[in-house]
């Protein structure tokens, strides 16, 4: 039986705690985090905090919370093990384990890559969402939070109550403005608990800005094989992914951080432009791939840009549609950049499932979409092409694709929107969710006309017909 792997060398003392310990964060914010480390000291040591699953927590706590990081590139491999987790905590097993954990005075960062809907807010207005379930439980019982946010306040209010300083909240999901997020919802919920203590936090706590990007798919059964293979033991926390990487972060921390641009990270006064460029090039084409690549039956974006017309179809979107309204950040070329993406999402080794990236559209939409649409829009133009990618959510919530098969929705309105599909006019009853669209953009008669006949045409020929018609230079 082959031996499981085990972490060697000297543990490093906590200095962090990151919630969300999934693939992106051990493919990512730990790599940096040990890099930074072996090169420059510091007891900087994370305590991952998993809110929902065990899942992390038994497959990295037998091995003392290291694993292997396997970089793929056109074929090849390499693989690093990484020792920056020193635990694991399950939060609903104990809640007020993570808080103490959280309201220790040597934690000087907390840190996040809990997905958009991690954040309980409306995704149109990014406001809290008081009516949040979690939301609603943490509110009231607050010694046993659910939430990150509830998890956030709880702790700063523990350590406000010892006399000891507050930490730095560090967001590092796919959102724009992604501190401004974290610092909003914090602060409101603190409001709604103690209004003091929302100040003190206002005061006392800071919330930089980072732009994330290395594409990370799942993990399977076979990677975890061919690891196993290759070096000779066994770790199902291992984590796959490309060999890019890019970390942009405001500098802006209540009481130190690693020295992570030894790593490579870039630490900036504002990381908005560098923000607006990743969500918009990179994961709006993300998602345009991943709804209409799904419908066309691709199972990876590795597969819908070996189509030909599927490659067009980013180049299209990115030359016509986003560069045009994307400030192109200081030190970037935004050819260059959209050019390298696509080399990116061509290579074959990593396997990033459409279906995968399809996942919670309704909180991804506003960001990655329909805020480059809105600017279109402003300037009196149409843009046809990420028309046609909402029109291709709203195919592929209605929960059913173009075999008549039924698909997997995993989204936080999975069932509104399929129910709201159902509609005579579905293309009009998904507009009237303002969760997703607010309100003014539905307004829009441009919008929803181009929209509805994008609609209609994936309906009548499918994704790969209204894709090559696109590409060819239809609307």
């Amino acid at each position: 039986m082959t031996a499981r792997l085990q972490r060697e060398g000297t543990t490093p003392a906590v200095g962090i705690v990151h919630l969300g310990p999934g693939a992106f964060f051990r493919a990512f914010n730990a790599v940096f985090t040990d890099e930074a480390m072996t090169a420059a000291g510091g007891d900087w040591g994370i305590t991952a905090v998993s809110l929902r699953s065990p899942t992390a927590r038994d497959q990295l706590e037998p091995q003392g919370g290291a694993y292997t990081s396997v970089t793929l590139a056109a074929g090849a491999r390499a693989e690093q093990v990484i020792s920056s987790v020193v635990s694991v905590l399950v939060a609903p097993e104990d809640p007020a384990a993570v808080v103490a954990a959280m309201a220790d005075p040597k934690v000087r960062i907390v840190s996040l890559t809990i997905t958009e809907k991690g954040y309980c807010h409306d995704p149109s207005t990014g406001a809290l969402n008081r009516d949040h379930p979690d939301i609603v439980h943490d509110l009231a019982h607050l010694d046993a939070p659910k939430s990150a946010v509830g998890f956030i306040v709880a702790a700063l209010a523990a350590r406000r109550a010892a006399g000891m300083p507050a930490f730095t909240v560090l967001s590092c999901d796919n959102l724009p403005s992604n501190g401004s997020l974290a610092r909003n919802v914090v602060l409101a919920f603190a409001q709604e608990r103690d209004a003091e203590l929302a100040g003190w936090i206002a005061d006392n706590a800071t919330f930089p800005a980072t732009m994330v990007d290395r594409i990370t798919p799942a993990t399977t059964d076979a990677d975890i094989a061919a690891l196993q293979e290759s070096a000779g033991y066994y770790d199902p926390g291992c984590v796959i992914h490309e060999a890019f990487r890019q970390w942009v972060i405001e500098d802006n921390f209540v009481d130190g951080r690693p020295a992570w641009e030894i790593a490579g990270a870039q630490l900036v006064p504002s990381v908005a432009a560098h923000e607006e460029m990743k969500l918009r090039c990179l994961n709006g084409t993300h998602s345009t791939l991943a709804y209409l690549g799904y419908l066309a039956g691709y199972e990876t974006i590795a597969d819908c840009v070996a189509d030909p017309d599927f490659a067009r179809l980013c180049a299209r979107l990115w030359l016509d549609e986003i560069i045009p309204v994307v400030e192109e950040p200081e030190g970037e070329d935004l050819v260059v950049y959209c050019h390298r993406l696509l080399e990116r999402f061509r290579d074959p080794s990593i396997r990033h499932r459409t279906w995968q990236i399809a996942m919670d559209g309704s909180q991804k939409l506003p960001q990655r979409i329909l805020g480059t649409i809105a600017d279109h829009l402003k300037l009196g133009q149409v843009p046809t092409g990420l028309c046609l990618a909402v029109a291709a959510w709203m195919r592929y919530v209605g929960g059913v694709d173009e075999a008549g098969d039924a698909i997997d929705v995993r989204d936080p309105l999975a069932d509104h929107l399929r129910e709201v599909s159902q509609a005579d006019d579905p293309v009009a009853a998904l507009l009237g969710v303002e969760a997703v669209f607010g309100t003014e953009l539905p307004q829009d008669q441009r919008f929803r006309d181009t929209v509805g006949a994008a609609y209609v045409n994936l309906k009548a020929h499918g994704a790969r017909a209204a894709v090559h018609h696109y590409v060819s230079g239809g609307g």
